[in-house]
């Protein structure tokens, strides 16, 4: 090969040297599209592909074996559900080269303590079983991996750790036994039934007050929904019955067997899992999804009940699947569609069980769910004449069992589906749904129809929606999206301020400037002053309701016209909401002319908050005030509070950044004077410091400002939610009636969605939630989703 040809002398001259920096990078991408692509469709069988591949990179080893050591550790951890076929290419270079063997466990071992160090923890699970199915490929002796599972299971007798610590430790060697648990067993058998008796009294003693807020459905009929240490325990508990035998695992190594038993063994070195630590960040616990069982796929092949451990290897590798290929959405749905032993099984209602899995998990989907939207459309096109079926079959039992529905869950599956019909000319038998018009309007059915009618309008029109949804519908179809303009009828010409509007009207659009308006405007008398007060800063809400009435009215065309409106009249907006009643009331009369066009209060509000017309904390008092209490339990309500939430954090977040940036120049500003011994330097040194020191200073106000309204922000939230199901709790005592309502329902669970969905920040105000807000005192139904949620990280 030419390669070889880089120490002839006789080839001297420039154009050679050029070759020769290009070459080597050739061959090493030559390399990497080679063992990325193996296994992959081909004319040849895989075997042959395998061992021609070996054979290659035994050639090249000389040259470029760091480069090749990297790659396959990559694959390790970034292909899992190519594992197999890459533990079976490991082993044959093995066999040629034990020396290479070594290296690679040495690099694979190192991989995976710097994965637990930087909290990489779904990426160490994946090298933990890649090591671990080493075994079954004669590169690792079965004893030292059962030295390393035990080393993982002996975490549970730490002291003063999370239980979630305990958790991911004891999850990685139960997730690796499908794959190795049959060799262990045949060669350390007393020591594996040890480990498992240890891992069984772990779970008997873990507490699990976290299930609740993580469940799907509230209901464990038809499918009970098992927590996920749980389930995985009852899946090797009936492997381990079954003689550890599994029927659908890869398992390219067979074909070498004569190959690979002649092999060395190597050891593994010893491995202590590192310490817990304040940084220490570990998975959240999960709640498996289960939508279907063999009874719902009548024809073909059966699907595995749900403790099979054939179940958790298919899901993990569906889910591997779309974790190395969720970005192209084409590729992600052909290689599900191609999955290894697909006529096995019922693929197509795995994968559209995994999909929603991820899509419903909590607190949040894996990755963004547009995504799952995409995929599921690609699917349908790729499979036009079975996955449409199976996808429809799933939507009927979402709508069955709504009853019992986790609030976060019902509204995902209403932006899924009203995105999916927008795909498919909005095509649906909706008359199936029609036991959902003799039910009240706020229970789950008629309430779900009308969010999907809402959703499905936005991403379309007010006329289509009323086209394809039969008549009989109507009380569900969402009214025209019209602005509701009081001062708009002479026959409100009585209504205090009307004069005004008027005024205002014509000077608007004769294009008049801020001043103007404020003449106008005072005029207008305040309900709540002495005529003697001085008013021009003051709160005056029929000012306020003239003046974003009118403007409002006047800007209505489009989201475009309306942002004019706000951006040109900003000064007079900022005027008339100086105070916190003022924000208030703006935030009122903006839903009193918008209440019909739930999209155009949320974009308005997104502005105003971004314009600092109002705040966050003025937007949470609003969504919790009296006036909204028609519209509480509305999707489009949670989302505009979400938003406020994540702006908040944001704005957090981006003063926190410029801060810690500034505090990085200022390092390194003091570590080039330290480096340079010239006065003359320092002097100017120390003048560069001086302007970074106090803008170090000015940051850290803003970030403790800033932080002080986040924390604020919550208090306010959890304080209005706390008052108001307290209020209903009472109520319904002392009316002997069902605490349970769908109010009720909804109101708990977006309790819960709040602590879930912004976890993360929540837990740095923990301590003055429990002391003020969160206490012993409270009434156990509120307590309890607190309680829920300290568990999550415990």
């Amino acid at each position: 090969m030419s390669r070889r040809r880089h120490s002839d002398e006789n080839d001297g001259g420039q154009p050679h040297k050029r070759r020769r920096t290009s070459e080597p990078i050739e061959i090493e991408d030559r390399l990497e599209s080679l063992i990325c692509r193996v296994g992959e469709k081909s004319t040849s069988s895989l075997e042959s592909n395998l061992e021609g591949l070996a054979g290659v990179l035994e050639a090249d080893l000389p040259n470029y074996k760091s480069k090749i050591l990297r790659i396959l550790c990559t694959v390790a951890r970034l292909l899992p559900e190519k594992l197999t076929v890459y533990t079976t290419l490991v082993g044959l270079l093995n066999a040629r080269n034990y020396n290479f063997g070594g290296e690679f466990v040495e690099a694979m071992v190192r991989q995976l303590k710097e994965s637990l160090k930087s909290n990489q923890y779904s990426e160490a699970v994946y090298l933990i079983r890649f090591l671990s199915d080493l075994v079954n490929c004669h590169v690792i002796a079965a004893p030292s991996m059962v030295a390393m599972f035990e080393n993982f299971v002996n975490v549970t007798q730490e002291e003063d750790v999370p239980q979630v610590r305990c958790d991911w430790y004891v999850f990685a060697v139960l997730s690796s036994l499908p794959w190795v648990g049959k060799e262990l067993y045949e060669k350390k058998d007393v020591e594996v039934d040890r480990m498992l008796s240890q891992i069984e009294s772990f779970l008997k003693r873990r507490q699990k007050i976290h299930v609740p807020m993580l469940q799907v459905w509230t209901a464990d009929k038809p499918h009970p929904q098992e927590e996920y240490l749980d389930c995985l325990w009852a899946q090797i508990q009936k492997m381990k019955k079954d003689r550890w035998q599994e029927r659908h695992i890869l398992r390219p190594y067979l074909a070498f067997d004569s190959i690979l038993c002649e092999a060395l063994q190597h050891n593994l070195p010893p491995f202590t899992p590192p310490p817990h630590t304040e940084d220490s960040v570990y998975p959240m616990p999960r709640v498996i999804f289960r939508l279907f069982d063999y009874t719902d796929a009548p024809e073909g092949p059966v699907m595995p009940g749900s403790h099979s451990v054939e179940r958790f290897v298919i899901e993990e590798n569906l889910h591997c699947v779309i974790k190395s290929h969720w970005k192209e959405r084409k590729n992600c749905a052909a290689q599900l569609l191609s999955y290894p032993g697909k006529n096995k099984i019922p693929l197509n209602y795995h994968i559209v069980e995994i999909i929603f899995a991820e899509l419903f998990q909590l607190p949040m989907p894996p990755h963004i769910d547009v995504m799952y939207t995409t995929l599921l459309i690609e699917l349908c096109k790729l499979q036009p004449g079975s996955l449409p079926q199976v996808l429809a079959q799933a939507t009927e039992m979402f709508y069955m069992r709504l009853d019992s529905m986790n609030t976060t869950c019902t509204d995902r599956l209403i932006n899924w589906f009203s995105h999916h019909l927008s795909n498919f000319q909005f095509r649906w038998s909706w008359e199936d749904w029609s036991d959902c018009l003799t039910q009240d309007l706020d229970k789950p059915k008629p309430k779900f129809v009308k969010e999907v009618l809402e959703k499905c309008m936005r991403l379309s029109y007010h006329q289509r929606i009323l086209d394809i949804v039969p008549a009989a519908f109507s009380a569900l179809i969402p009214p025209t999206p019209v602005c509701i303009y009081k001062y708009g009828d002479e026959s409100n010409s009585s209504l205090p301020g009307y004069p005004v509007a008027i005024s205002l009207t014509n000077a608007i659009k004769s294009k008049a400037t801020n001043e103007e308006i404020f003449s106008i405007l005072k005029d207008v008398p305040n309900p709540n002053q002495d005529d003697d007060d001085d008013e021009r800063f003051s709160f005056n809400p029929l000012k306020i309701e003239v003046f974003v009435q009118t403007l409002l009215h006047l800007a209505a065309k489009s989201f475009s016209h309306s942002f004019s409106a706000l951006a040109k009249f900003h000064e007079v907006f900022k005027t008339l909401a100086e105070s916190n009643e003022g924000k208030l009331h703006v935030l009122r009369v903006m839903y009193d002319v918008w209440k019909n066009h739930p999209q155009m209060i949320a974009v308005l509000i997104d502005k105003m908050i971004r314009t600092q017309i109002v705040d966050c904390a003025a937007v949470a008092n609003w969504i919790f005030s009296p006036e909204l209490s028609h519209d509480f339990t509305r999707l489009y309500i949670w989302e505009i509070l979400h938003s406020t939430i994540r702006k908040m954090n944001k704005h957090v977040q981006k003063i926190q950044k410029e801060l810690e940036e500034t505090k990085g120049k200022l390092e390194k500003q003091h570590k080039r004077k330290e480096s340079d011994d010239d006065d003359d330097d320092d002097r100017s040194s120390d003048r560069e410091d001086g302007p970074l020191e106090e803008q170090i200073e000015r940051l850290q106000e803003k970030v403790e400002s800033a932080q002080s309204e986040q924390k604020n922000l919550f208090l306010v939230i959890f304080q209005r939610f706390i008052m108001l199901l307290t209020e209903h709790l009472v109520r319904c005592e002392t009316g002997g009636i069902d605490v349970i309502t769908p109010w009720y329902k909804n109101c708990i669970e977006r309790l819960q969605q709040i602590f879930l969905q912004h976890h993360q920040i929540i837990h740095q105000y923990m301590v003055t939630l429990e002391n003020l807000l969160f206490t012993a005192e409270l009434d156990h139904h509120i307590l309890a989703v607190f309680q829920q949620f300290c568990a999550l990280q415990t």
